[in-house]
């Protein structure tokens, strides 16, 4: 008997006995490399015009690459919470990357939080939007680095110099700022746009939301899933 029926039995009993059990969610079945598919991946950057930086950059086995260090990516909750991960991250990366043609934010600056006292700027180094979710700011870049294992603060260039670390730092940020625990969790593509760029919601850039809401039903539709409820923000 597999192990998931054995689960289900032993909570009817302990249910039937009047015993409080913890219910432990059963695993997903999808498969990441499976759906994000070449025709898939392909059919995101076949958008962009041949002149992108990013046609020569990014690729669906760095993606895939760096997709082995998250584990938990897109195989939390149901299979159609996996597939709207799925979906969601690649919403957001088309949007901030224009379809992979960018690698770098076209409008640069610093980004330079001195608050951020852990995380200091190094003198001449610009922390401005790379990487398929653009990542930003000092801090991230530097918590980044210390997780997956470069110095983000005196050489954020990395992210945008090799594909594998750049897709490891999107991946860093989607798992460690409420993006991935916001979609697997119900809440809805709109609460991952609050926590990917705040400022769009509640009016602050309806195109850009609309944009995003665009992408993610599309990839939803393309992967089989409803894209559920709370698209917006």
């Amino acid at each position: 008997m597999a192990f998931s029926a054995r689960l289900k039995m032993l909570a009817s009993f302990c249910l039937a006995a009047g015993i409080m059990v913890w219910t432990v969610p059963t695993a997903t079945s999808v498969s990441v490399p499976d759906v994000v598919t070449d025709a898939f991946f392909n059919g995101i950057i076949g958008q962009a015009d041949p002149s992108c930086a990013g046609k020569n950059f990014y690729s669906r086995a760095a993606f895939l690459g760096a997709l082995s260090f998250y584990p938990e990516f897109g195989t939390t909750g149901s299979d159609d919470d996996a597939k709207r991960e799925i979906a969601a991250f690649f919403a957001h990366a088309t949007h901030e990357t224009g379809s992979f043609c960018y690698i770098e934010e076209r409008d640069k600056g610093d980004f330079c939080d001195t608050t951020k006292t852990q995380w200091p700027c190094s003198p001449g180094k610009q922390y401005y939007g790379r990487g398929p979710l653009q990542l930003t700011w000092n801090y991230n870049y530097g918590a980044a680095g210390v997780s997956i294992g470069f110095d983000g603060l005196k050489s954020p260039e990395m992210v945008a110099n090799d594909s594998g670390i750049s897709f490891r730092a999107a991946f860093w940020f989607w798992m460690n700022n409420n993006v991935h625990s916001a979609i697997t969790s119900g809440q809805g593509f709109g609460a991952t746009i609050r926590a990917i760029n705040s400022i769009e919601c509640n009016g602050g850039n309806t195109p850009a939301v609309n944009d995003r809401v665009r992408y993610y039903t599309d990839y939803c539709n393309q992967l089989g899933v409803l894209p559920g409820d709370n698209q917006y923000c």
